[in-house]
């Protein structure tokens, strides 16, 4: 009889905020077709290491499991991805899981995502309708703006940009290259293009598109294939255009 087919994993873990990152490694039964989370769900029903050690379940986050929510993200390998559509046969062994060390931990590879909710907060990366009374259809958005605009709105916000650019630290305000592409799908839309202003000079303030190194490596990462750089460049002339009016007064442009 053939011997049983297995994978290994080596899992950064951290019990609490404060705790000490240590490691531990597992190995499961190879099946078809598995993917990260299948394998940690695995991992989660006979938590025991490869010495026989008995310990806790890893804990991880996750929704949707098909690449939408964005929650599941870590970093695989060295890469920061979507552990859902991280298929096992296609990764080199022993598997190495690691949280996203851009976000603080908050237990073994869930992180703490606020840091990028409170940058789209700042550009105002939303329509404000106050919903008070119904506004009717809004106006039409041309085809060919609504196709790359639709490109944009596939944010998820999952953090893997942020992960991935040199620029996004504890040591900087940079708000990442997922706000600054959001504020360019805001602008663009018909209604939402009455704060536009409001945008581009938050965009301008301390930690916008001018900590920007152009690295390019949010473009490469982003699972959802985003024009990230085509973004940071467009508000680049925006934001020129912009200092301008704010210089000189809007009514003289």
């Amino acid at each position: 009889m053939s011997e049983q087919k297995t994978v290994r994993f080596i899992v950064t873990r951290q019990d609490s905020p404060d705790a000490s990152p240590y490691t531990e490694e597992f190995e499961i039964p190879h099946r078809e077709n598995m993917n990260v989370i299948s394998a940690l769900m695995e991992i989660r029903r006979n938590p025991v290491t490869v010495d026989g050690k008995d310990s806790a379940p890893v804990v991880w986050d996750m929704n949707c499991l098909e690449e939408v929510c964005g929650a599941c993200s870590m970093v695989i390998n060295g890469k920061p991805r979507q552990s859902c559509t991280a298929l096992v046969d296609q990764l080199d062994q022993p598997i190495r899981l690691e949280p996203m060390k851009t976000f603080p931990v908050v237990r073994d590879l869930v992180v703490d995502r606020s840091r990028m909710f409170d940058s789209l907060k700042k550009v105002k990366a939303w329509i404000p309708i106050d919903g008070t009374y119904d506004l009717g259809p809004g106006p039409r958005m041309a085809e060919n703006k609504r196709q790359w605009a639709y490109e944009l709105s596939k944010c998820m916000t999952c953090g893997v940009c942020l992960e991935a650019c040199p620029n996004v630290n504890s040591k900087s305000d940079f708000i990442g290259p997922a706000a600054v592409s959001q504020v360019r799908l805001f602008n663009a839309h018909p209604t939402g293009e009455m704060n536009r202003e409001e945008r581009l000079n938050a965009l301008m303030g301390d930690g916008g598109l001018s900590n920007c190194g152009n690295s390019q490596n949010c473009v490469q990462a982003c699972p959802k294939g985003i024009p990230l750089t085509t973004s940071i460049a467009a508000l680049n002339r925006d934001m020129t255009m912009q200092s301008f009016k704010n210089f000189f007064g809007s009514d003289k442009l």
